[in-house]
Protein backbone atom coordinates (compact mmCIF):
# COMPACT_ATOMS: atom_id res chain seq x y z
CA UNK A 1 0.00 0.00 0.00
CA UNK A 2 1.82 2.96 -1.40
CA UNK A 3 1.31 6.52 1.09
CA UNK A 4 -1.94 8.24 -0.27
CA UNK A 5 -3.54 4.94 -0.54
CA UNK A 6 -2.71 4.79 3.45
CA UNK A 7 -4.10 8.56 3.90
CA UNK A 8 -7.66 7.50 2.13
CA UNK A 9 -7.49 4.26 4.52
CA UNK A 10 -6.79 6.68 7.17
CA UNK A 11 -9.21 9.35 6.45
CA UNK A 12 -12.03 6.60 5.50
CA UNK A 13 -11.63 5.09 9.17
CA UNK A 14 -11.45 8.23 11.02
CA UNK A 15 -15.22 9.37 10.13
CA UNK A 16 -16.54 5.68 9.89
CA UNK A 17 -15.16 4.94 13.26
CA UNK A 18 -17.22 8.64 14.03
CA UNK A 19 -20.29 7.14 12.36
CA UNK A 20 -19.97 3.71 14.64
CA UNK A 21 -19.13 5.60 17.77
CA UNK A 22 -22.70 8.27 16.71
CA UNK A 23 -24.57 4.88 15.88
CA UNK A 24 -23.72 2.91 18.51
CA UNK A 25 -24.13 5.67 21.38
CA UNK A 26 -28.15 5.81 19.92
CA UNK A 27 -28.07 2.03 19.82
CA UNK A 28 -27.56 1.78 24.11
CA UNK A 29 -29.71 4.92 24.73
CA UNK A 30 -31.80 2.99 27.20
CA UNK A 31 -28.88 1.79 29.03
CA UNK A 32 -27.22 5.27 29.10
CA UNK A 33 -30.77 6.68 29.97
CA UNK A 34 -30.67 4.29 32.56
CA UNK A 35 -27.30 5.05 33.93
CA UNK A 36 -27.96 8.93 34.12
CA UNK A 37 -31.42 8.09 35.34
CA UNK A 38 -33.03 10.14 32.34
CA UNK A 39 -36.32 9.98 32.06
CA UNK A 40 -38.32 11.30 28.31
CA UNK A 41 -37.33 10.26 25.07
CA UNK A 42 -37.32 14.81 24.30
CA UNK A 43 -34.25 14.16 26.70
CA UNK A 44 -32.77 11.61 25.22
CA UNK A 45 -33.10 13.12 21.91
CA UNK A 46 -30.15 15.61 23.56
CA UNK A 47 -27.22 12.69 22.25
CA UNK A 48 -27.84 12.87 18.57
CA UNK A 49 -29.14 16.74 18.40
CA UNK A 50 -25.77 18.06 20.07
CA UNK A 51 -23.68 15.98 17.35
CA UNK A 52 -26.12 17.39 14.73
CA UNK A 53 -25.94 21.14 15.59
CA UNK A 54 -21.95 20.23 16.31
CA UNK A 55 -21.91 19.51 11.94
CA UNK A 56 -23.69 22.20 11.51
CA UNK A 57 -21.04 24.92 12.87
CA UNK A 58 -18.21 22.73 12.39
CA UNK A 59 -18.68 22.21 8.55
CA UNK A 60 -19.19 26.21 8.22
CA UNK A 61 -16.14 26.77 9.86
CA UNK A 62 -14.20 23.82 8.66
CA UNK A 63 -12.18 26.29 5.90
CA UNK A 64 -11.23 28.90 8.33
CA UNK A 65 -9.52 26.03 10.43
CA UNK A 66 -8.05 24.32 7.53
CA UNK A 67 -6.07 27.90 6.52
CA UNK A 68 -5.26 28.68 9.85
CA UNK A 69 -3.68 25.27 10.50
CA UNK A 70 -3.01 23.76 7.62
CA UNK A 71 -4.18 20.45 6.26
CA UNK A 72 -1.98 18.36 8.55
CA UNK A 73 -2.79 20.06 11.90
CA UNK A 74 -6.50 20.55 10.76
CA UNK A 75 -7.67 16.64 10.28
CA UNK A 76 -5.31 15.72 13.65
CA UNK A 77 -7.41 18.67 15.07
CA UNK A 78 -10.75 16.66 13.93
CA UNK A 79 -9.72 13.52 14.88
CA UNK A 80 -8.76 14.34 18.51
CA UNK A 81 -12.00 15.95 18.94
CA UNK A 82 -14.10 12.41 17.36
CA UNK A 83 -11.22 10.26 20.08
CA UNK A 84 -12.63 12.82 22.81
CA UNK A 85 -15.89 11.03 22.56
CA UNK A 86 -14.76 9.04 24.88
CA UNK A 87 -15.16 11.42 27.74
CA UNK A 88 -18.47 10.33 27.55
CA UNK A 89 -17.26 6.73 28.94
CA UNK A 90 -16.46 8.92 32.33
CA UNK A 91 -18.75 11.84 32.31
CA UNK A 92 -20.13 12.00 35.69
CA UNK A 93 -23.43 13.82 34.99
CA UNK A 94 -25.81 13.89 31.58
CA UNK A 95 -24.86 17.55 30.60
CA UNK A 96 -20.95 16.50 30.44
CA UNK A 97 -22.00 13.39 28.41
CA UNK A 98 -24.15 15.27 26.09
CA UNK A 99 -20.97 17.96 25.60
CA UNK A 100 -18.86 14.95 24.92
CA UNK A 101 -20.98 13.97 22.26
CA UNK A 102 -21.10 18.11 20.91
CA UNK A 103 -17.29 17.87 21.08
CA UNK A 104 -17.26 14.03 19.29
CA UNK A 105 -19.27 16.51 16.39
CA UNK A 106 -17.57 18.99 15.58
CA UNK A 107 -14.65 16.11 14.95
CA UNK A 108 -16.98 14.27 12.32
CA UNK A 109 -17.84 17.56 10.75
CA UNK A 110 -14.25 18.86 10.09
CA UNK A 111 -12.93 15.14 9.25
CA UNK A 112 -15.67 15.11 6.65
CA UNK A 113 -15.27 18.49 4.82
CA UNK A 114 -11.61 17.65 4.99
CA UNK A 115 -11.95 14.74 3.02
CA UNK A 116 -12.54 16.74 -0.87
CA UNK A 117 -9.24 18.94 -0.37
CA UNK A 118 -7.19 15.71 0.32
CA UNK A 119 -8.57 13.64 -2.29
CA UNK A 120 -7.64 16.95 -4.80
CA UNK A 121 -4.39 16.30 -3.35
CA UNK A 122 -3.27 13.06 -3.42
CA UNK A 123 -5.27 11.70 -6.61
CA UNK A 124 -5.62 12.52 -10.41
CA UNK A 125 -9.09 13.78 -12.20
CA UNK A 126 -9.42 10.08 -12.97
CA UNK A 127 -8.89 8.01 -9.88
CA UNK A 128 -11.29 10.61 -7.75
CA UNK A 129 -14.09 8.94 -8.95
CA UNK A 130 -13.64 6.06 -7.13
CA UNK A 131 -11.93 7.59 -4.01
CA UNK A 132 -15.28 10.11 -3.81
CA UNK A 133 -17.15 6.62 -4.09
CA UNK A 134 -15.57 5.19 -1.33
CA UNK A 135 -15.62 7.98 1.33
CA UNK A 136 -19.23 8.53 0.05
CA UNK A 137 -19.61 5.02 2.21
CA UNK A 138 -17.66 5.95 5.19
CA UNK A 139 -20.98 6.88 7.56
CA UNK A 140 -22.86 4.19 5.78
CA UNK A 141 -19.77 1.14 6.79
CA UNK A 142 -19.67 2.89 10.17
CA UNK A 143 -23.31 2.37 10.75
CA UNK A 144 -22.70 -1.22 9.56
CA UNK A 145 -20.00 -1.86 11.81
CA UNK A 146 -22.22 -0.28 15.03
CA UNK A 147 -25.02 -2.45 13.86
CA UNK A 148 -23.44 -5.41 14.07
CA UNK A 149 -21.22 -4.95 16.45
CA UNK A 150 -22.33 -2.62 19.07
CA UNK A 151 -24.66 -5.95 20.75
CA UNK A 152 -21.12 -8.29 20.89
CA UNK A 153 -19.05 -5.38 22.50
CA UNK A 154 -21.55 -4.77 24.89
CA UNK A 155 -22.11 -8.19 26.00
CA UNK A 156 -18.23 -8.56 26.12
CA UNK A 157 -17.09 -5.46 27.49
CA UNK A 158 -20.13 -5.45 29.60
CA UNK A 159 -21.01 -1.51 29.86
CA UNK A 160 -21.80 1.26 27.50
CA UNK A 161 -19.23 3.07 28.69
CA UNK A 162 -16.43 0.88 27.86
CA UNK A 163 -17.76 0.25 24.44
CA UNK A 164 -17.86 4.29 23.63
CA UNK A 165 -13.98 3.98 25.13
CA UNK A 166 -13.46 0.93 22.79
CA UNK A 167 -14.49 2.96 19.42
CA UNK A 168 -12.63 6.07 20.67
CA UNK A 169 -9.34 4.32 21.45
CA UNK A 170 -9.54 2.60 17.51
CA UNK A 171 -9.85 6.07 16.50
CA UNK A 172 -7.15 7.10 18.31
CA UNK A 173 -5.06 4.71 16.64
CA UNK A 174 -6.05 5.94 13.53
CA UNK A 175 -5.53 9.68 14.37
CA UNK A 176 -1.23 8.44 15.26
CA UNK A 177 -1.32 6.75 11.31
CA UNK A 178 -2.66 9.95 10.06
CA UNK A 179 0.42 11.92 12.74
CA UNK A 180 3.18 9.84 11.17
CA UNK A 181 2.60 9.58 7.32
CA UNK A 182 0.56 13.19 6.51
CA UNK A 183 2.13 16.06 5.42
CA UNK A 184 1.44 19.82 4.88
CA UNK A 185 0.42 20.63 1.16
CA UNK A 186 -0.79 24.11 -0.57
CA UNK A 187 -4.34 24.53 -0.33
CA UNK A 188 -4.10 26.87 -4.03
CA UNK A 189 -3.84 25.33 -7.55
CA UNK A 190 -5.29 21.90 -6.39
CA UNK A 191 -6.06 20.61 -9.90
CA UNK A 192 -3.29 22.57 -12.28
CA UNK A 193 -4.65 25.82 -11.94
CA UNK A 194 -2.45 28.93 -10.33
CA UNK A 195 -5.71 31.53 -11.68
CA UNK A 196 -8.19 30.31 -8.27
CA UNK A 197 -6.65 32.30 -5.44
CA UNK A 198 -6.30 30.46 -1.97
CA UNK A 199 -8.90 33.02 -0.78
CA UNK A 200 -12.17 31.97 -1.00
CA UNK A 201 -14.59 32.47 1.90
CA UNK A 202 -18.08 31.78 2.49
CA UNK A 203 -19.40 35.07 0.85
CA UNK A 204 -17.87 33.85 -2.12
CA UNK A 205 -19.43 30.87 -2.03
CA UNK A 206 -22.68 32.01 -0.95
CA UNK A 207 -22.79 33.76 -4.41
CA UNK A 208 -22.67 30.39 -6.47
CA UNK A 209 -26.10 29.22 -7.18
CA UNK A 210 -24.31 25.88 -7.44
CA UNK A 211 -23.57 25.49 -3.67
CA UNK A 212 -26.85 26.10 -2.85
CA UNK A 213 -28.74 23.47 -5.17
CA UNK A 214 -26.08 20.31 -3.81
CA UNK A 215 -26.92 20.62 -0.54
CA UNK A 216 -31.10 21.21 -1.36
CA UNK A 217 -30.28 18.36 -3.38
CA UNK A 218 -28.58 15.99 -0.61
CA UNK A 219 -31.01 16.99 2.16
CA UNK A 220 -34.21 15.28 1.67
CA UNK A 221 -31.63 12.09 0.70
CA UNK A 222 -30.55 12.80 4.39
CA UNK A 223 -33.74 13.01 6.09
CA UNK A 224 -35.09 9.74 4.62
CA UNK A 225 -32.19 8.06 5.57
CA UNK A 226 -32.36 9.49 9.09
CA UNK A 227 -35.76 9.08 9.22
CA UNK A 228 -35.43 4.90 8.11
CA UNK A 229 -33.45 4.54 11.50
CA UNK A 230 -35.69 7.17 13.30
CA UNK A 231 -38.95 7.46 12.38
CA UNK A 232 -39.61 4.20 10.60
CA UNK A 233 -39.26 1.73 13.62
CA UNK A 234 -42.01 3.78 15.52
CA UNK A 235 -44.38 2.73 12.78
CA UNK A 236 -46.36 -0.11 13.37
CA UNK A 237 -48.05 -0.17 10.09
CA UNK A 238 -45.43 -1.53 7.50
CA UNK A 239 -45.49 -4.83 5.74
CA UNK A 240 -42.06 -5.69 7.35
CA UNK A 241 -40.25 -4.44 10.38
CA UNK A 242 -38.20 -1.51 10.19
CA UNK A 243 -34.90 -2.56 11.41
CA UNK A 244 -35.12 -5.19 9.06
CA UNK A 245 -35.76 -2.57 6.21
CA UNK A 246 -32.87 -0.22 7.59
CA UNK A 247 -30.34 -3.59 7.10
CA UNK A 248 -31.51 -4.22 4.11
CA UNK A 249 -30.80 -0.93 3.05
CA UNK A 250 -27.62 -0.39 4.51
CA UNK A 251 -26.85 -3.59 2.41
CA UNK A 252 -27.91 -2.24 -0.16
CA UNK A 253 -26.38 1.21 -0.54
CA UNK A 254 -22.45 -1.00 -0.16
CA UNK A 255 -23.73 -2.18 -2.93
CA UNK A 256 -25.18 0.96 -4.66
CA UNK A 257 -22.01 2.75 -3.90
CA UNK A 258 -20.07 0.26 -5.71
CA UNK A 259 -22.64 0.93 -8.25
CA UNK A 260 -21.57 3.95 -8.84
CA UNK A 261 -17.45 3.86 -8.78
CA UNK A 262 -18.17 2.08 -11.53
CA UNK A 263 -20.72 4.15 -13.67
CA UNK A 264 -18.84 7.18 -12.74
CA UNK A 265 -15.81 5.74 -14.44
CA UNK A 266 -17.44 4.77 -17.20
CA UNK A 267 -20.35 7.23 -17.88
CA UNK A 268 -18.80 10.86 -18.03
CA UNK A 269 -22.38 12.32 -17.51
CA UNK A 270 -23.27 13.41 -13.93
CA UNK A 271 -26.68 14.81 -14.14
CA UNK A 272 -28.24 12.09 -15.33
CA UNK A 273 -27.47 9.83 -12.82
CA UNK A 274 -28.25 12.00 -9.87
CA UNK A 275 -31.51 12.53 -11.98
CA UNK A 276 -32.49 9.20 -12.68
CA UNK A 277 -31.45 7.48 -9.46
CA UNK A 278 -33.07 9.85 -6.98
CA UNK A 279 -36.55 9.32 -8.92
CA UNK A 280 -36.08 5.83 -8.71
CA UNK A 281 -34.97 5.98 -4.87
CA UNK A 282 -38.16 7.85 -3.63
CA UNK A 283 -40.42 5.31 -5.93
CA UNK A 284 -38.79 2.28 -4.45
CA UNK A 285 -39.05 4.10 -1.06
CA UNK A 286 -42.84 5.01 -1.34
CA UNK A 287 -43.68 1.41 -2.48
CA UNK A 288 -41.81 -0.13 0.17
CA UNK A 289 -43.61 1.68 2.86
CA UNK A 290 -47.14 1.42 1.11
CA UNK A 291 -46.90 -2.25 0.36
CA UNK A 292 -49.10 -4.64 2.03
CA UNK A 293 -46.27 -7.59 1.20
CA UNK A 294 -43.50 -8.05 3.20
CA UNK A 295 -41.75 -9.89 0.64
CA UNK A 296 -42.34 -6.38 -1.70
CA UNK A 297 -41.56 -4.22 0.87
CA UNK A 298 -37.90 -5.87 1.65
CA UNK A 299 -37.15 -6.15 -1.97
CA UNK A 300 -38.17 -2.22 -2.47
CA UNK A 301 -35.97 -1.45 0.51
CA UNK A 302 -32.95 -2.77 -1.43
CA UNK A 303 -33.60 -0.73 -4.33
CA UNK A 304 -34.30 2.15 -2.52
CA UNK A 305 -31.10 1.65 -0.49
CA UNK A 306 -29.02 1.33 -3.74
CA UNK A 307 -30.68 3.63 -5.56
CA UNK A 308 -29.86 5.92 -2.52
CA UNK A 309 -26.18 5.57 -2.68
CA UNK A 310 -25.33 4.85 -6.72
CA UNK A 311 -25.64 9.19 -7.39
CA UNK A 312 -23.55 9.44 -4.73
CA UNK A 313 -20.31 9.41 -6.18
CA UNK A 314 -21.66 12.04 -8.84
CA UNK A 315 -22.41 13.91 -7.01
CA UNK A 316 -19.66 14.43 -4.77
CA UNK A 317 -17.40 14.49 -8.02
CA UNK A 318 -19.40 16.82 -9.51
CA UNK A 319 -18.28 19.90 -7.68
CA UNK A 320 -14.23 18.89 -8.00
CA UNK A 321 -14.59 18.72 -11.74
CA UNK A 322 -15.93 22.79 -11.27
CA UNK A 323 -13.73 24.91 -13.49
CA UNK A 324 -10.14 26.23 -11.35
CA UNK A 325 -11.05 24.14 -8.13
CA UNK A 326 -8.68 24.44 -5.52
CA UNK A 327 -8.38 22.67 -1.85
CA UNK A 328 -9.31 26.05 -0.41
CA UNK A 329 -12.24 26.64 -2.73
CA UNK A 330 -13.44 22.97 -2.46
CA UNK A 331 -13.44 23.12 1.35
CA UNK A 332 -16.11 26.06 1.79
CA UNK A 333 -18.11 24.50 -1.52
CA UNK A 334 -17.95 20.64 1.64
CA UNK A 335 -18.54 23.02 4.40
CA UNK A 336 -21.39 24.33 3.36
CA UNK A 337 -23.06 21.81 0.99
CA UNK A 338 -22.48 19.64 5.11
CA UNK A 339 -23.70 22.36 6.71
CA UNK A 340 -26.74 23.50 4.80
CA UNK A 341 -27.91 19.53 4.12
CA UNK A 342 -27.93 19.31 7.86
CA UNK A 343 -29.98 22.61 8.71
CA UNK A 344 -32.54 21.45 6.02
CA UNK A 345 -32.51 17.78 7.36
CA UNK A 346 -32.74 19.43 11.17
CA UNK A 347 -36.06 21.59 9.83
CA UNK A 348 -37.42 18.88 8.29
CA UNK A 349 -37.19 16.31 11.13
CA UNK A 350 -39.06 18.68 12.97
CA UNK A 351 -41.86 19.40 10.86
CA UNK A 352 -42.20 15.07 10.80
CA UNK A 353 -42.77 15.49 14.60
CA UNK A 354 -44.85 18.16 14.46
CA UNK A 355 -46.94 16.31 11.63
CA UNK A 356 -46.86 13.01 14.02
CA UNK A 357 -48.06 15.45 17.05
CA UNK A 358 -51.00 17.01 15.75
CA UNK A 359 -52.11 14.20 13.61
CA UNK A 360 -51.80 11.39 15.88
CA UNK A 361 -50.51 9.74 13.04
CA UNK A 362 -46.35 8.55 12.80
CA UNK A 363 -47.27 7.24 9.35
CA UNK A 364 -47.72 10.50 8.10
CA UNK A 365 -44.10 11.57 9.00
CA UNK A 366 -42.30 8.54 7.10
CA UNK A 367 -44.40 9.19 4.30
CA UNK A 368 -43.33 13.53 4.35
CA UNK A 369 -39.77 11.82 4.50
CA UNK A 370 -40.68 10.33 1.40
CA UNK A 371 -41.83 12.91 -0.25
CA UNK A 372 -38.93 14.59 0.87
CA UNK A 373 -36.27 13.00 -0.71
CA UNK A 374 -37.47 13.57 -4.16
CA UNK A 375 -35.01 17.22 -3.97
CA UNK A 376 -32.82 14.82 -5.05
CA UNK A 377 -34.49 14.21 -8.08
CA UNK A 378 -36.01 17.50 -8.45
CA UNK A 379 -32.63 19.84 -7.92
CA UNK A 380 -30.99 17.95 -9.99
CA UNK A 381 -32.53 20.22 -12.64
CA UNK A 382 -30.67 23.38 -11.39
CA UNK A 383 -27.10 21.54 -11.23
CA UNK A 384 -24.42 21.99 -13.61
CA UNK A 385 -23.71 19.37 -15.67
CA UNK A 386 -19.13 18.56 -15.27
CA UNK A 387 -19.12 15.87 -17.50
CA UNK A 388 -18.37 15.90 -20.92
CA UNK A 389 -20.56 13.77 -23.36
CA UNK A 390 -19.70 11.01 -25.01
CA UNK A 391 -19.47 11.86 -28.22
CA UNK A 392 -17.06 14.92 -27.36
CA UNK A 393 -14.70 12.71 -25.28
CA UNK A 394 -14.65 10.43 -28.14
CA UNK A 395 -13.95 13.14 -30.63
CA UNK A 396 -11.03 14.55 -29.15
CA UNK A 397 -9.15 10.95 -28.44
CA UNK A 398 -9.55 10.24 -32.51
CA UNK A 399 -7.95 13.82 -32.68
CA UNK A 400 -5.41 13.05 -30.20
Amino acid sequence: MNKKHLIEFVIFMTYALFAMSWVAGSMMTKDIMGYYNIEGMAAATWMTNAITIAKIIGNLSAAWLLVKMGPKKAFALASLLIVAGAVGAFASNYPLYVFSRLVMGFGGAFAIVYFNPIVIKYFSAEERPMINGINAAAFNMGNLLAILLTGTLLSSLHTWQNVILAISMASLAVLVIWWLISDDFSLSGGNGSNDEPAAYTLKDGFKEPVNIWLPIAYSGLLFCYISVFALFPLVPSFAAEAKYLSSIMIGAGMVGTIAGIMIVKRYPMRIPVIRYCGLAMTLFAALMITTSSASIAYGAAFMAGFFMFVPMTALITLPQELPNMTPARITVVFGMFWSISYMIETALMYIAGIIADTTGNIALSATFAVVCSSTFFLASFFLPETGKKPELTNTVASKA
